[in-house]
């Protein structure tokens, strides 16, 4: 079975001809090399060491994102139609069903923000069973209802959802990115419990319930954020 090599200098972009890749598997031997979907957008990035077929996958270029020279390993039949002057490390291009995962985050963070609000209302539920009151003094002393709770924890799931959407619109790392945004932004919302003249007891536990909401979406759509959609390498 022959074998080729494909360089792609920092930045590059090779066009992905499906007739040459009909019958190739690749190997990344060296960086990253990342996938164009079949709409322009970026796709999964693979590492050293990942191979792939991109067969009926739809993909239509490959990117190195880094700034280093990726390369990639072609094997391929005798019959196939690869051809020196057919490989360019300048026009690199990959498309792989970029709609099923947005699809699939779509799901995945609609289940979890539900998750999420029945579990920090039923959360706050047993808290005030337990004797905790929620009475903000800055609010003009007034309780959070358990309504409040439940549309608190949906906005701000969505919000997360939606940040999850861009960045694996934009991001070459999504899943990497979005774990530190979502703890950046679940430790900050951990300061105001305290600003509010709160009883002790409330400020604690709307931490804790700024916690079991973040316990459910960070995880899932991280999860969902670091799948290989199928068919991909």
């Amino acid at each position: 079975m022959p074998e080729r090599t494909l360089a792609l200098p920092g930045g590059a972009r090779v066009a992905v001809v499906a007739a040459q890749w009909h019958s190739a598997y690749g190997v990344v031997t060296r960086g990253r090399v990342q996938l164009e979907l079949r709409d322009g957008a970026p796709g999964p990035v693979l590492r050293r060491d990942a191979g792939f077929w991109l067969r009926d996958t739809g993909v239509r270029a490959l990117r190195n994102p880094g700034r280093r020279t990726a390369t990639v390993r072609i094997l391929t039949p005798h019959h196939s139609p690869w051809r020196n002057d057919m490989i360019s490390s300048t026009d690199t291009h990959v498309d792989v069903g970029r709609p099923h995962r947005f699809r699939r985050l779509a799901v995945t963070g609609v289940v979890a923000t539900l998750a999420a609000m029945t579990a920090t209302t039923l959360g706050a539920a047993l808290a005030r069973a337990a004797g905790v009151d929620f009475a903000i003094p800055d609010g003009g002393d007034e309780a959070i209802p358990l309504g409040g709770f439940t549309v608190v924890t949906g906005f701000f799931s969505l919000v997360g959802v939606v940040i999850a959407a861009v960045l694996l619109r934009w991001s070459a790392r999504p899943a990497e990115r979005f774990v530190w945004t979502a703890v950046a932004l679940t430790a900050l919302s951990l300061a105001p419990p305290f600003l509010v003249g709160a009883a002790a007891t409330t400020s604690v536990t709307l931490v804790a319930l700024h916690l079991v909401a973040a316990a459910v979406m960070i995880p899932a759509l991280t999860r969902c954020l670091r799948a290989r959609p199928p068919g991909r390498a």
